[in-house]
């Protein structure tokens, strides 16, 4: 007798709201009639539970197959009449046109002994596919894991690959949310990466945007009530995350997370933007997430590591749902970056202002955030919550001196590669891989590209693509950047300027900074004490008016000078240098540090 039977509890029926629906289903609460146009025939759907169509008995989408839907009174006459499948897996003709059937478990997956790869310790390496490499694909990507190997990376994150119209864009204009881009190769190119990175032992984050959808073949609301009419964020109307039938678009949202780490193997998720993901129910929709990734993740035997991007410096996102919040494993970290870019480039315009000194970065290192609870200038209000350095391990803050975001929003999409001298970017690589916090590398930045990473996009519509540069146009003017330099996002040459230049690695600058980079990774993995995340055994010291910071990690010291000038710096008793930067010379318990000069040492045991 089964439990069910001997408490009197009758199992509830499995209803696609509660399992993974059967291809061909689709949530459509909106139109009366529903029609499945399989192969250029039509079938008539029956109305199923919540809003819920089926297929007629005997009619099924299978691997390969052409599918969508007709609406209500939807004829030829309305382009074709077929919509594609909210759910699509394949848009091998575009985010306009009919889907296709893939069945990912076709796939003969060769990472059998693949165990995972938590965040903590890690070293994060993010690109975006289209610039990576020439050719732009998935499969041109593998062949350059190598050097990611070499180089000490622990796990790939991958720029959004969902479907969008167009050619090529940055990912954030996504509208197939479960296909792969075919530009980039489609979902089985997809399995082959994720596959090889496993057999390489890398780890792999995929950015995902569930906070809004893109401009061009957003269909949803055709078929039912996914965003919130009326309340809008930054990038267009918000998704139904707490209005009515809310449940079944935050179940879309949930089935879509589970489908890459379960389907596709993936090892973590980067959450695009969690600040504008408006939900007002008890539980949040990423404390919901973490719960179902969590569950999937004893099942699977693996870490699956969620990572919000957020600029609220809530620590409640976090900490773990035992003490009161999400649960979710990590977080970018503006405020890192922030004091980092400010003590290298002195430019304090905009949201850097509050920067401007090493002890912003000294109190990074030592409470987490520095915005919690204090004064924003740019937001013209108090910012942030204290971070606990007690409970938090440090490895929840993703940091990195730069990023796609950083480096794609200066008006001129230039890398600080074409701003500092090797010196400062040296000491920049120094500073953020050796700190207590989870290290990201921006492609190419390991070597210092050169190349710059531009906004682009592919938009076919020419009045969407006006609306889109006016926008960045006024971005810029509020950052007090100069948009004469901004180039045409919609300019193939603006996508073009932007991918790598793998032939750089062979020059003698951009040669030694890798071999610099190589070495602060394997130094970072020879000491605990580079990759402890206790905060609370962080000491700082800082000299604004020098220019100069002092961390202590044990009996490890970082002495970094920023300045343009010589400084120098009492540490106490000191060995030898474990690694240096520029001129440093030890004079008793000083140290002599020249222009963009740093050093780690270690204090002998008393």
């Amino acid at each position: 007798m089964s439990p069910a039977a001997t408490s009197g509890v009758v199992p509830a029926p499995v209803t696609p709201a509660s399992a993974t629906p059967p291809t061909g289903a689709v949530w459509a609460p909106l139109p009366k009639r529903v029609r499945l146009v399989l192969n250029g025939t039509e079938h008539p759907m029956e109305p199923g539970p919540g809003g819920w169509w089926l297929p007629t008995a005997g009619i099924t989408v299978g691997h390969d197959d052409e599918y969508g839907y007709r609406l209500d009174d939807d004829t030829v006459s309305d382009g074709d009449g077929v919509l594609p499948d909210p759910r699509s897996r394949r848009q091998p003709n575009g985010v306009h046109q009919a889907s296709r059937g893939y069945d990912p478990s076709r796939y003969a997956w060769n990472d059998q002994d693949w165990t995972g790869r938590q965040l903590a310790g890690g070293i994060v390496y993010e690109l975006h596919v289209g610039t990576f490499t020439p050719d732009g694909t998935l499969d041109s990507a593998i062949e350059r894991l190598d050097h990611l190997v070499e180089l000490g990376v622990d796990l790939v994150e991958l720029m959004p690959v969902n479907g969008f119209n167009g050619t090529h864009n940055w990912g954030y204009d996504g509208v197939a949310w479960f296909t792969v881009q075919e530009d980039y190769g489609g979902p089985e190119a997809y399995q082959r990466f994720v596959d090889a990175c496993h057999r390489r032992g890398l780890g792999v984050v995929q950015d995902v945007v569930y906070n809004h959808l893109g401009p061009s073949g957003n269909y949803l609301p055709r078929f039912g009530p996914y965003l919130d009419q009326g309340r809008a964020n930054s990038w267009g109307e918000s998704v139904n995350l707490d209005g009515p039938a809310s449940d079944e678009v935050r179940r879309y949202i949930i089935d879509n997370a589970l489908m890459w780490l379960r389907d596709y193997h993936v090892d973590g998720l980067r959450l695009d933007a969690v600040h504008a993901l408006r939900d007002t129910r008890a539980t949040h929709l990423l404390q919901e997430l973490a719960i179902e990734v969590d569950a999937l993740s004893a099942y699977l035997g693996r870490p699956l590591s969620l990572i919000a991007e957020s600029d609220l410096n809530d620590p409640r996102l976090i900490t773990a749902r035992e003490a009161g919040g999400f649960g979710l494993d990590g977080q970018w970290s503006d405020d890192f970056h922030h004091a980092l870019y400010v003590n290298l480039t002195g430019d304090t315009s905009g949201y850097y202002a509050d920067f401007g000194s090493p002890s912003s970065l000294a109190k990074v290192f030592t409470a987490g955030f520095f915005h919690d609870g204090t004064p924003s200038s740019f937001r013209g209000r108090a910012h942030g919550r204290p971070f606990d350095v007690h409970r938090t391990p440090a490895w929840r803050l993703v940091v990195c001196s730069d990023n796609h975001d950083q480096i794609g929003n200066r008006a001129d999409g230039a890398r600080l590669s074409g701003r500092l001298d090797q010196r400062q970017l040296e000491l920049m690589a120094l500073i953020t891989l050796l700190g207590p916090f989870t290290p990201m590398i921006f492609m190419g930045e390991e070597w210092g590209a050169r190349t710059p990473w531009q906004y682009f996009t592919s938009h076919p519509e020419p009045e969407l693509a006006e609306a889109v540069a006016k926008g960045r146009m006024a971005e810029f003017a509020a950052m007090a950047w100069d948009v004469a330099l901004v180039p045409d996002p919609q300019d193939p040459e603006t996508f073009r300027r932007s991918k790598l230049d793998w032939s750089e690695r062979n020059q003698p600058e951009q040669a030694a900074l890798l071999r610099r980079y190589r070495e602060l990774i394997m130094l970072r993995r020879s000491r605990p004490e580079f990759t402890d995340p206790r905060l609370d055994r962080v000491l700082a010291e800082a000299d604004d008016e020098q220019g100069t910071l002092l961390i202590r990690r044990d009996r490890l010291l970082i002495v970094i000078n920023f300045s343009a000038g010589e400084a120098a710096v009492t540490t106490g008793p000191i060995g030898e240098p474990l690694i240096t930067v520029g001129d440093v010379a030890v004079a008793g318990e000083t140290l002599r540090l020249g222009r963009h000069s740093a050093t780690v040492v270690e204090q002998p045991r008393a």
